[in-house]
């Protein structure tokens, strides 16, 4: 397989822990483990008590399965599928759905494996591209006159990143409908559900949608544990899911047991690892609320509606990418420029998961005062 050069991963090699401050995480503050084993049930606290250090079940530990399912209104344990993160989810089910001859709808800018995998695999790929003068809507007309006869995929990410924008749910219901009709698969790439602002404008999962429908989860985002490295796909074509776990074989064959046992936990605690999450976020939006307020005309945003990211634009006098490399230089402060995912708007990514944000905030204040005045 040749595949192009993860950009934005090559970049965050070079840089996530080699700065202070990561104004560009794309997750939320992690979550302490003692903390999370303090949230352990006597089911769950015994069984990483007992846990034997070998290989784990195939599709994932039968607790888990049945933890991730009740995510899901329509969704049961036989239709989910355990990975090692998300990374490795999009590129199983990239690699075992589409293929040359096959055409591809992915919403963009975005996750580069979204879209570049699916490429790698031969399938043509067509880039959804969002606006900021349209508030990063999905524009789900122009969306859906782009299918072909051959569009075996559409790919959406909401909560979106790294824009954070969200559907309405009547945007929503049009897409999946659509796609129902044309027996079109959806990947719908969930990993800041429940991060949305207003708990109304929660979409509907994707595999709750209809059954080609397939919903991407991760214990990274939203819950705040990328450190245990656990993904899942959700969906009713347990064809599709069958074939996935096939070509796992060939990847990691199985997630590591530990992290299994943790992200269980998590799952059962979930109402208040969320909370935590919404908290940090919440505590973190009016600051920058502030800051684009300070520095109107200079920098600028379209707030998001989820998530912990969002996709700001600097005035295009000051280019951004040797802003960033100037601001890294004097105050420890990593921004992510857009060039990262290829797009020529001078924008950049802003994540505010973080519970250091306030002192990074400030550091970009203060450092914007002294180069761009």
């Amino acid at each position: 397989m040749q595949i192009a050069d993860f950009a934005l991963e090559r970049f965050f090699a070079r840089w996530e822990f080699a700065v202070e401050h990561l104004l560009c995480a794309s997750d939320v503050e992690g979550f302490p483990m003692a903390d999370l084993l303090a949230l352990a049930d006597d089911e769950t606290r015994g069984l990483w008590d007992r846990l034997r250090l070998g290989y784990a079940e195939t599709t994932g530990h039968p607790l888990l399965r049945a933890e991730i399912a009740r995510l899901y209104d329509n969704v049961g344990p036989d239709d989910v599928l355990v990975f090692v993160g998300a990374g490795e989810a999009i590129f199983c089910l990239a690699n075992v759905l589409v293929g040359s001859g096959d055409h591809v709808v992915v919403t963009w800018p975005g996750y580069q494996s979204l879209y570049e995998v699916a490429r790698a695999a031969g399938a043509e790929v067509s880039l959804h591209e969002l606006f900021d003068a349209d508030g990063w809507a999905l524009d789900v007309d122009r969306l859906l006159a782009s299918l072909r006869p051959n569009t075996r995929l559409v790919v959406v990410n909401a909560p979106h990143n790294p824009t954070g924008m969200l559907p309405s749910r009547a945007e929503w219901a049009q897409l999946t409908g659509a796609l129902a009709e044309r027996r079109i698969h959806l990947l719908s790439d969930e990993v800041y559900r429940y991060l949305e602002f207003d708990e109304a404008d929660r979409l509907p999962a994707g595999a709750d949608t209809f059954d080609r429908g397939i919903s991407l989860g991760v214990m990274s985002k939203s819950l705040a544990m990328a450190g245990l490295r656990i993904g899942w796909l959700a969906t009713r074509d347990r064809d599709l899911l069958a074939r996935c776990a096939a070509f796992k074989d060939y990847t990691t064959i199985c997630a590591a047991a530990p992290s299994e046992i943790l992200a269980l936990i998590g799952l059962r605690a979930r109402d208040a690892v969320l909370a935590r999450s919404r908290g940090i976020v919440a505590a973190n939006l009016p600051l920058l609320d502030g800051f684009f307020e300070r520095w109107a005309g200079t920098f600028s945003w379209v707030r998001p509606k989820g998530g912990s990211i969002a996709f700001p634009r600097l005035d295009p006098a000051f280019e951004i990418e040797r802003f960033a490399a100037d601001l890294v230089e004097a105050e420890g402060v990593l921004l992510l420029p857009g060039t990262r995912f290829d797009h020529p708007g001078n924008h950049f990514r802003l994540g505010y998961g973080r519970s250091n944000l306030p002192v990074a905030l400030d550091r970009l204040d203060d450092y914007a005062r002294r180069a761009l005045r």
